[in-house]
């Protein structure tokens, strides 16, 4: 089955987001256990466009190293801007905004690359944050409302 360069470039973030890739072989046995076949030289430059580094712990994103830090912040900023409401509905978490106030919020979200997301959607006032289980949706819900008190 041949993969998209896109299409692999997102499976490629996934696993290196979701697990520990110790090196360019592990990579590509994960990839072909996926059924997608890449070339050495074909991942080395999917790692170097992704701007993935090796590190001690793993594959990680260049451009995320050093703003792991600050990438918190900026949503405890965009909940106290935006979030009016939070309300939880099985595996999914509602967050209430203003006007115009989702999308800035959702990306907040998206940045903070909390593991119980599996996806937001925004519209104009309203973030729809997708989990996996309602388990994962309530470890969210709490870590959002502790950033919001």
């Amino acid at each position: 089955m041949g993969a998209g360069k896109t299409f692999r470039q997102g499976q490629i973030l996934r696993l290196v987001t979701g697990q520990r890739i110790a090196n360019q072989e592990d990579l590509r046995r994960r990839l072909a256990a996926q059924k997608m076949r890449v070339t050495q030289a074909t991942l080395s430059r999917d790692l170097q466009e992704l701007r993935l580094v090796k590190t001690h712990e793993g594959y990680k994103q260049a451009s995320a190293l050093p703003e792991e830090s600050t990438s918190l912040p900026h949503l405890e900023r965009a909940l106290a801007e935006f979030l009016l409401d939070v309300r939880p509905a099985e595996n999914l978490l509602v967050l209430k905004t203003p006007p115009s106030g989702a999308q800035p919020l959702a990306a907040a979200v998206d940045a903070s690359k909390f593991t119980e997301v599996a996806g937001t959607i925004a519209g104009d006032d309203t973030v729809l944050i997708i989990t996996p289980s309602r388990k994962t949706r309530e470890s969210l819900q709490k870590k959002i409302e502790a950033l919001v008190k």
